[in-house]
């Protein structure tokens, strides 16, 4: 029961670890939370379930597609919600992405009913035994994908010109202004890879659970923040361990303690890294 339970926490916390990326990022660069990234995990799910539906597009194509309409949705976000309001007290931008989120839910609500759409998926899913013991091959996918998205970000983010250009501005902004670093286009640049990673996640999830609804964005978003927080939000590894070990505690706590408290389990870590080391396991930025 342990190792089932085990590869359940580490599924679904590689998924809180893609959104707390988009968390961090946003973080690292600005120093302000984008509340909305839940819903941006919803538009991918959407998105790609919308176009399954149709019958003419395969799933690949729908995966890519769903995670660029999340990008797209980040990139609007940034440009209309919080680019304005650069240089306002801190509370008016969270205010803004508070409003963001919102307005996305009611209005997904609007276009597209509050019942759960299945996920159509194209492929068939079975069981295999690894050591005697039984696991899902759609959990071994949705882990191995995200951990993919993981080591293609970190990659992206050390070792190309555009990664080291986010990575400049995260450490002082304007002094990468002053070395020729056009920063509104790598905050932009930062919001778009932060959605598609969101945007992938939330595909991932609806595919497990077999469900898309206007509000599947809200506690994996808020679960994700506290994954942000516990590893060291503005810290990228801290993002995918924070993310990985509050999947694991939650699904073993609902296994062992009780499955009622398999949602406040995530906040009551997120209380106690607050009081014990608010700057997280792995320190975040500006410690």
């Amino acid at each position: 029961m342990f190792f089932q339970q085990l590869i359940n926490g580490l599924t679904t916390g590689s998924v809180y670890a893609l959104i707390a990326l988009g968390y961090t990022m946003i973080y690292g660069i600005l120093g302000l939370i984008n509340f909305a990234q839940g819903e941006i995990y919803m538009c991918g799910a959407f998105v790609a379930v919308l176009l399954l539906a149709t019958g003419k597009v395969n799933f690949f194509l729908a995966f890519a597609l769903g995670m660029a309409a999340a990008a797209l949705l980040g990139v609007i976000l940034e440009r209309v919600a919080f680019r304005p309001l650069r240089g306002f007290h801190p509370l008016v931008p969270l205010i803004s992405a508070i409003g963001a989120s919102i307005f996305l839910q009611s209005l997904a609500l609007l276009l597209f009913g509050p019942n759960d759409r299945p996920f159509p998926i194209q492929f068939t899913f079975s069981t295999i035994n690894i050591a005697g013991l039984p696991v899902s091959t759609l959990q071994i996918a949705i882990l191995g994908a995200a951990l993919g998205f993981m080591g293609l970000l970190i990659v992206f983010v050390r070792y190309t010109t555009y990664g080291k250009a986010i990575m400049a501005c995260a450490l002082d902004r304007d002094t990468a202004r002053l070395m020729g670093i056009n920063v509104d286009r790598m905050v932009s640049l930062t919001f778009l890879v932060g959605s598609a990673l969101s945007g992938a996640a939330g595909i991932m999830m609806a595919i497990y659970y077999n469900a898309t609804y206007p509000r599947m964005g809200l506690l994996p978003g808020l679960k994700a923040f506290s994954a942000a927080i516990l590893g060291g939000v503005g810290n990228i590894p801290g993002a995918i361990l924070g993310g990985l070990l509050l999947g694991v505690a939650e699904s073993l706590g609902a296994a062992y303690i009780s499955s009622g408290f398999k949602d406040a389990i995530a906040f009551a870590i997120l209380i106690l890294v607050l009081l014990l080391r608010p700057q997280g396991i792995l320190r975040g930025r500006g410690d």
